[in-house]
């Protein structure tokens, strides 16, 4: 499966938007409304059924800044609502007016509509608060006369504080505008002593700025103190940073919590299947005016430090012209190595990246058979094979891959099992995911793994080619997850990936690895394992 997630087991439905080759349903349609939020404590303007507000012409306050309301609302969709901290913005020009929706759905008044600088404020607020929550937390706690204020504070109220404490620490914007304008949406979505609130603190917060003397953790003590003190600085949980710490030390962790607090950059697969080259999509990113750079690895690859938003507004996805896919999963794919001819299975296919990119190799000679147990997902999978000219080799299929290989006795050239997993290598572009883990998932997953692994196993012809892949830079889903499948099936053995990636993504034990810190591109992992040809059964 591609990204962090899989409809398996209890594990919740999401993609990483590192492999949106098909666009999916948005996350922002699970709007809880903010009534059923504990304690929110809103005004009588945001009561009511929905058929019980006043025209949108009388609620239209438009001297509240609108990327602020918009992100405060869509703050509280991804912590207590279940959405997804989305750094793509696939609706493309429709979702100005879709977040101002929501806000009048959630507070009760619209402000001025939202133009394309508000938009990518919103996605570079929201974003960046959700990344950053530890931190800002901490501070704005630091900040309270006592704990108990900020442990009881309104959800809203807590999300019009962080973004600005977001605003004047990380985006550096002028400290009494941002007072000033977060003031105003305190006292208008909620009443004139949360305005008052907002105002000491954030005015505490300029104080302590301007004389460098944030309120911020020593790194000091023994590996536990440094662990949690280091989670502060950095915005991670702590049950991650000591394992970092433990696998690589205190520098490298470090490293790598810089870079998933980095902007992310965003891969581009251009699609051949349709007759592009990479020169047709680089002339159409120029004529975009789009920064833009070729991939070092994989020769259909551009990377895109900004500019995404304005690739998908200008239809170049939903025109099949590319793909949006990180360079970490397109090198799985050339691990798998498709060539024409081939019957390839993806195991746990949706939502497609991995699909796509194998069907393309194939040239029309073959077929890729895409298992998922979503439908919802298969279907969007479906279409993008239209789209991206390769339905001739796709076939979808919607099962639980374990009851499939017991029920199915087929044996393919190559099987592609893209497991479910933490996500821990995607944490740059998954701005809320490192708040959705637990340690605790890991052991789950590994259950999972194992069990997904066995099925795949048993859809490999003799002589043929097994590849285990994960998003997850953890050792406990990568090696442990081989070592342990190998000795369950003794059928099997590894294949070093020399000459399938470049040599410096191969490890000692001949896997594929990608290194965030090292490579500059998104964490994975694949093992290419063959069957012995003398297994029949």
């Amino acid at each position: 499966m591609e990204g962090a997630f899989s409809s398996y087991s209890h594990f919740p439905l999401s993609s990483s938007v590192c492999t949106l080759s098909a666009p999916r349903k948005s996350s922002s349609t699970f709007l809880p409304p903010l009534a059923s939020i504990p304690n929110a404590r809103i005004s009588h303007r945001a009561a009511g059924p929905p058929g019980s507000r006043k025209k949108t012409s009388d609620n239209l306050i438009a001297e509240i800044s609108p990327h602020r309301a918009a992100s405060a609302v869509r703050l509280l969709r991804i912590e207590h609502g279940g959405a997804f901290a989305d750094l793509l913005n696939e609706k493309g020009r429709n979702s100005a007016e879709n977040e101002m929706g929501y806000v009048e759905r959630t507070l009760g008044f619209r402000t001025r509509d939202l133009d394309d600088r508000d938009m990518r404020l919103v996605t570079e607020i929201v974003g960046g608060t959700v990344r950053w929550r530890r931190y800002l937390d901490h501070l704005i706690m630091s900040l309270c006369s006592e704990e108990k204020m900020f442990r009881d504070m309104e959800p809203l109220l807590l999300q019009v504080l962080r973004i600005g404490f977001y605003e004047i620490i990380k985006l550096g914007m002028p400290p009494y505008a941002v007072v000033d304008e977060n003031v105003k949406l305190a006292k208008r979505a909620l009443r004139p002593g949360a305005g008052n609130l907002v105002n000491g603190i954030l005015r505490k917060l300029v104080s302590l700025k301007e004389t460098d003397s944030l309120p911020l953790p020593k790194v000091a003590g023994d590996d536990r103190a440094q662990a949690r003190a280091l989670a502060i600085i950095h915005s991670h949980p702590v049950w991650m940073v000591r394992r970092w710490m433990k696998f690589w030390g205190i520098e490298e962790s470090v490293r790598l919590m810089n870079w998933n607090n980095s902007d992310p950059c965003f891969g581009l697969r251009v699609n051949t299947a349709k007759g592009y080259t990479r020169n047709d999509l680089v002339n159409r990113l120029k004529s975009l005016k789009v920064p833009h750079e070729l991939s070092m690895f994989l020769e259909d690859f551009v990377r895109l430090q900004t500019g995404m938003q304005t690739v998908i507004q200008a239809g170049l996805l939903k025109e099949g012209i590319c793909s949006v896919q990180d360079e970490s999963a397109g090198l799985v794919v050339s691990v798998v190595d498709p060539q024409p001819g081939d019957t390839i299975v993806d195991c746990c296919a949706a939502p497609g990246g991995k699909t796509l990119f194998m069907a393309s190799r194939l040239k029309s000679q073959g077929m890729v058979l895409a298992i998922d147990v979503n439908k919802g997902r298969l279907r969007i999978l479906k279409e993008a094979s239209r789209s991206h000219n390769v339905n001739d080799v796709v076939t979808t299929t919607n099962s639980d891959l374990r009851l499939y290989a017991e029920k199915h006795n087929l044996k393919f050239d190559k099987v592609l099992l893209d497991a479910p997993c933490s996500g821990l290598g995607v944490l740059s572009k998954r701005a809320d995911l490192r708040w959705n883990r637990r340690l605790e998932d890991l052991e789950q997953l590994m259950n999972l793994q194992d069990e997904l692994f066995n099925a795949a196993s048993m859809l490999v012809k003799p002589g043929g080619v097994l590849v285990y892949s994960t998003c997850s830079i953890d050792p406990v889903e990568n090696e442990e997850r081989v070592s342990a499948f190998l000795l369950r099936h003794p059928e099997f053995v590894v294949q070093p990936v020399h000459g399938y990636v470049p040599p410096d993504f191969v490890t000692e034990k001949g896997y594929y690895f990608s290194n965030p810190v090292k490579h500059h591109i998104d964490g994975s992992f694949a093992a290419r394992l063959v069957k012995s040809s003398r297994y029949s059964s």
